[in-house]
């Protein structure tokens, strides 16, 4: 019996070794408020920003370190729309959080508007309680 030939190494298309490695945009574990107490200790520090879709407290002390946790209660709605809304609101923070300078952590509760609002005006409404809380970056929108 002969051997088998061998076959030629296969050859991706310029360019598709992007499509090969996608980076995973999500927020880990460790870039996530998960605990109750750390959640009970941003509401006792009493550093909070109101806005139309969201309510942003800040929370210091050990462990912060520009982490997200987001709460969505019944009053948003139905858990289809409290899933959206929290859905919505993380999205909101990972793609400004390069704009933020801060090692506090950032808890967000949604309110109703957080389900049907344009994305580009949680946005701005993000930011815009970035800058009254005093964390974002200098020279950020």
């Amino acid at each position: 019996m002969s051997p088998a030939p061998e076959k030629e190494p296969a050859v991706a298309p310029e360019g598709a070794d992007r499509l090969f490695r996608a980076r995973r945009e999500t927020l880990g574990r460790k870039e996530r408020v998960r605990a109750n107490r750390e959640f009970q200790e941003a509401y006792a520090q009493g550093r909070r920003f109101h806005g139309r879709a969201m309510v942003m407290f800040l929370r210091s002390g050990e462990g912060a370190g520009l982490r997200l946790g987001v709460v969505s209660s019944r009053k948003v709605g139905n858990a289809v729309s409290r899933a959206r809304a929290r859905r919505r609101l993380r999205e909101v923070f990972r793609r400004n959080r390069a704009a933020l300078a801060t090692g506090d952590d950032v808890i967000l509760v949604a309110r109703g508007g957080a389900v049907d609002a344009p994305f580009a005006e949680l946005r701005k409404e993000f930011l815009f309680l970035a800058r009254k809380a005093g964390i974002l970056a200098e020279g950020q929108a």
